[in-house]
């Protein structure tokens, strides 16, 4: 009896570990899974944090600085005497000092402009990791279930040559029909097994290739609760067609023009390097004698002080920077022009591209609706002897090779389209 409990206590451990690693996820549910557990994620959401602390870095530079100091001096007995007599007990002391002090230069406020831009940019590049990131999980998502559909179409194949190759054999058996024929079928199923088998496989591939877009336990089971048909939407996908390109919604434009800023930042920055550094300063100093008699205090409790520095001459080397620095800037700037023409031919092409993928997918959507019909004329003339097992072998490989082509259209409109969304940063 108790060894039938720890069974069943066993068997309901292994039940709720196997729930607790089944994912049923939408693909926005999975796209969201993603942003929360993937790593690249978590690294871009640490660039963000050390972004904002080098901005925090440069603002603190124009805070006041302070510093404490104590400072013990012990003579060893030693006395100061004079001509007339007059000595002086140099006791033990100790000086106690708080100095605060403020510096300023041109380059400091520069650096916090130019850190402001870092951190823009490191949001950007955060948008933009998220945007990858959904567009992969869509697209692993999208051909998991595309190679599903595939295995479907493949298994429905099978089960009407399985039928017609049982049907063929018992004819072979009355002596209705030759040996040849059913041995044509039965190659013709095992070539479909061998299919399935290794669609199969790469479905498990492309569920593998999931997980690790997740972030999830390796060890996780997937089920995934969005249909192909409502991924696979010919009038959203049209619908892009009517849009126009916004260069400035693109992230890599984003981008590119920050680098740009920083780009013109680092001339201003190299201007700074004839900018003069101002100083202020206040100290506070305590001294005490540690002894019976009182030492000589000539240390004033409190001093301010300012200080001017204006390096003035460098052999030529601080106005070479300006230049070098302004030769980079107009580098940045040719190089975003050709970066803008690039992202307007990329825009032509990738609608160029949908555009094709739409047709494709029309002209193979309607072939396969054919060739369905096709088969099932040819199988249904087989079964009643008006039709040769070779017939009925090319309509099924015909029919094989109108499901592939219908299935890579759809993953031509998908990727397309994705392509597209990306560039116009949907």
């Amino acid at each position: 009896m108790i060894g039938v409990v720890a069974f069943a206590l066993s068997l309901q451990a292994q039940t709720t570990s196997t729930q607790e690693k089944t994912l049923r996820l939408s693909l926005a549910e999975a796209q969201q899974y993603a942003l929360e557990h993937n790593a690249t994620m978590k690294n871009a959401s640490l660039d963000v944090r050390k972004a904002e602390l080098a901005r925090w870095e440069s603002i603190a530079s124009l805070l006041p600085s302070v510093a404490a100091s104590f400072d013990y001096q012990n003579m060893c007995g030693y006395k100061m005497e004079f001509m007339s007599g007059i000595s002086i007990p140099m006791n033990p002391s100790g000086t106690m000092g708080i100095t605060t002090s403020l510096g300023y230069n041109g380059a400091q406020f520069v650096g916090l402009v130019m850190s402001r831009l870092s951190r823009e940019m490191t949001d950007i590049s955060q948008q933009q990791s998220e945007q990858n990131i959904n567009s992969q999980v869509k697209n692993v998502y999208t051909s998991i279930l595309v190679m599903e559909r595939t295995v479907q179409l493949l298994d429905s194949n099978l089960s009407n040559m399985e039928r017609m190759e049982q049907s063929t054999l018992a004819s072979v058996r009355v002596g209705a029909a030759e040996q040849t024929d059913a041995d044509k079928l039965s190659v013709q199923v095992a070539s479909l097994r061998n299919s399935i088998n290794t669609t199969r496989r790469s479905l498990q591939m492309l569920y593998n290739s999931l997980i690790l877009q997740l972030g999830a336990d390796v060890d996780s089971r997937l089920v995934l609760t969005t249909p192909l048909d409502q991924l696979l939407s010919v009038d959203n996908a049209a619908s892009l067609l009517g849009e126009g390109f916004n260069l400035h919604n693109n992230y890599n434009y984003q981008l590119m023009k920050k680098s740009e800023e920083l780009a013109k930042q680092q001339v201003n920055m190299a201007w700074m390097n004839y900018s003069p550094t101002v100083a202020l300063f206040h100290q506070y100093s305590s001294k005490t004698y540690f002894g019976k008699d009182e030492g000589m205090n000539m240390t004033p409790p409190n001093m301010v002080g300012l200080q001017l520095s204006w390096n003035l001459f460098q052999s030529g080397s601080r106005i070479a920077k300006v230049q070098e620095a302004k030769i980079d800037y107009e580098k940045a700037v040719n190089s975003n022009q050709q970066a803008e023409d690039a992202l307007r031919v990329q825009y032509n092409q990738l609608r160029y591209n949908l555009i094709t993928a739409l047709d494709d997918y029309r002209i193979q959507d309607a072939n396969l609706e054919v060739t369905q019909r096709v088969f099932a004329n040819v199988s249904e003339k087989y079964k009643y002897g008006r039709a040769s097992s070779l017939e009925v072998t090319n309509a099924s490989t015909e029919l094989i090779s109108a499901q592939n082509n219908y299935i890579q259209a759809v993953m031509s409109v998908i990727q397309a389209q994705l392509e597209l969304e990306d560039l116009f940063n949907k």
